[in-house]
């Protein structure tokens, strides 16, 4: 995801005067295309991400289009008080870029996971939430969000993930889901990095007779509400499923959605991790293992919740 955002980022750049990248001391042999071709917008602010949000807020202010871009946690969470009042509360498009979402970072411990991010911002007023489910939505929500005029989070993963989508999306629409698979029985919402296990979840439920629909759900604020209403009216189950904490993620907003909108779903289940820092050493398949977030688990808690 990383390679494909340094990319599109640098061919935005090479369109847009306006935009300016700012690092928080990381990536920096990522952005070589970038920042040799745009020397004078590309800025390494070190280990200072607070100071990075303040500064991409002026620039915003300014009429430039800053994108901040550290690893998650440190463009989150330690800079939320600045994202909040001097990004969000002026309306100003600023364009925050995290990398190593969720556990991506697993083996670095819990000072590098990131399994809040989604809440806290979310519940920012005027902030875009947008959760890539691959490369290509990584390209496409980056170039939507340059589209418009108001302060963006984009949650990717680390690199490597698989990819889903078979080549650029010309459609891809903030606030729009897209259907990756259909199916008639059950229908599964995912977010972010984690919809390759989805996919996977999908086709161990359909050797079990089960035809699972596939939704990316790559906007968690604003959320598709059409799809939503769409999917509790037509399937017996619809699960979400984010690499996220379970309280405030994806799985939490579309909860508040149905007592909102006085929905009364057959079946709801929401995939995420728990209220509780993940401390045991491994990379990011031994945590999703041990947290029951692998396709197969996931497949299998689906169907004992429908049999």
């Amino acid at each position: 995801m990383r390679n494909a955002f340094a990319d599109e980022l640098t061919a935005l750049g090479n369109d847009d005067p306006r935009l300016v990248m700012l690092s928080g001391d990381i990536g920096n042999k990522l952005f070589d295309k970038f920042r040799a071709a745009h020397p004078e917008r590309f800025i390494n602010c070190g280990v200072a991400e607070q100071n990075m949000t303040g500064v991409a807020a002026g620039l915003a202010m300014s009429g430039m289009r800053p994108v901040t871009y550290t690893i998650t946690p440190f463009c989150t969470t330690r800079c939320l008080e600045q994202i909040r009042t001097d990004a969000a509360y002026h309306d100003v498009p600023v364009t925050i870029v995290s990398v190593g979402a969720g556990l991506a970072y697993a083996g670095l411990g819990p000072t590098h996971h990131a399994c809040e991010d989604i809440a806290f911002l979310r519940a920012i007023p005027n902030m875009i939430v947008i959760a890539p489910g691959d490369a290509w939505e990584v390209r496409a929500a980056l170039r939507a969000v340059m589209q418009q005029n108001k302060p963006a989070y984009i949650r990717m993963g680390k690199k490597g993930e698989p990819l889903v989508h078979k080549g650029r999306l010309d459609t891809f629409k903030i606030g729009e889901s897209i259907t990756i698979e259909q199916g008639s029985d059950v229908c599964l919402l995912s977010t972010g990095n984690m919809l390759p296990e989805v996919i996977e979840a999908a086709h161990v439920l359909k050797e079990s007779g089960v035809s699972a629909e596939v939704v990316s759900f790559h906007t968690v604020k604003p959320l598709d509400e059409k799809r939503l209403q769409d999917a509790f009216s037509r399937y017996k189950l619809v699960a979400t499923i984010e690499e996220h904490s379970l309280i405030g993620g994806f799985g939490s907003a579309v909860a508040e959605w149905i007592v909102d909108s006085g929905i009364a779903p057959k079946k709801f289940l929401r995939f995420g991790t728990p209220d509780a820092f993940f401390k045991k050493s491994g990379e990011q398949e031994f945590a999703r293992e041990q947290l029951e977030l692998t396709g197969h688990q996931m497949a299998h808690r689906i169907l004992h919740s429908l049999a």
